[in-house]
């Protein structure tokens, strides 16, 4: 009976092990209560977003599109556990208003981006106007970008869902090195901006590319400020509705290239 016995206990601990393993962030990460959280708004244009500062971490963190709710879940997810300064946009729509239009926020980081992307839902702006309103995303720019742009080497992650034709391929022309899984959906994929975060990256089990180079497109992106101001980014892009999903690349990132070099 014994020798039955040990074996059952070595069993179940080898399945408490792989269980770890594989936990989701909530599983893993720093208990809240040690955490001392701090919560503010903040507005670039009218733009608003709640931030959301927990512990003293470098590290920032941004849901930028408001209809792709897994990143927004995943990302609170990701602030009960563990120490950042998350920011949420307060939408709930992809595009946000903006003056007498809609724009993305996620390509009016630039003043290229911007003039494209506020022509794009309206095409009939005067030129005086058009001046104006890409005048008024051009004051408050350097200040928001200061509020997310980590200063001591962190990482800048950003959280996004697609529910269409986007994936890892649509980014390989614009990527100066590639890893695709082959059991890895191509619509689940990181891309980042340091090289030494994709060699670290391309190892693990899921798809990347590294875009460190400016290959003369700007779309206004997050993205393609963060490449311009030499900021560590990371987009982790995921189906809609796979949270567990965005939960554990989100957690293999933190424990990559975060929590390794603490």
């Amino acid at each position: 009976m014994h020798k039955y016995l040990k074996k059952y206990f070595s069993l179940n601990k080898a399945l408490i092990c792989i269980a770890i393993l594989n936990a989701e962030p909530s599983l893993q990460g720093e208990t809240s209560s040690k955490v001392e959280t701090m919560i503010k708004e903040i507005d670039w244009a009218g733009i608003s977003f709640k931030m959301i500062q927990s512990g003293e971490s470098d590290h920032r963190l941004i849901w930028l599109h408001g209809d792709e709710k897994t990143a927004k879940i995943a990302l609170e997810d990701y602030v009960k556990h563990y120490s950042g300064i998350a920011f949420f946009i307060q939408s709930s729509d992809r595009e946000i208003p903006f003056m007498d239009t809609i724009v993305d926020p996620n390509r009016i980081f630039s003043t290229e981006g911007s003039s494209k992307a506020l022509q794009k839902f309206k095409s009939n702006w005067n030129q005086t106007q058009l001046n104006e309103a890409i005048s008024l995303l051009e004051k408050g720019r350097k200040t928001f970008l200061n509020e997310i742009f980590p200063t001591n080497g962190g990482l800048l992650i950003a959280l996004h869902n697609n529910s269409r034709g986007y994936n890892i391929h649509s980014e390989t022309q614009n990527s100066t090195s590639v890893s695709i899984k082959k059991d890895q959906n191509p619509r689940d994929f990181i891309i980042c901006t340091e090289e030494v975060d994709f060699l670290k990256l391309e190892h693990g089990p899921y798809n990347v590319v590294l875009q460190n180079k400016n290959l003369g497109y700007d779309d206004g992106s997050l993205s393609w400020a963060s490449l311009e101001n030499g900021v560590r980014y990371i987009n982790i892009e995921v189906r809609l509705g796979w949270l567990s999903k965005q939960k554990k690349m989100l957690n293999y990132i933190h424990y990559t290239l975060i929590h390794a070099n603490n």
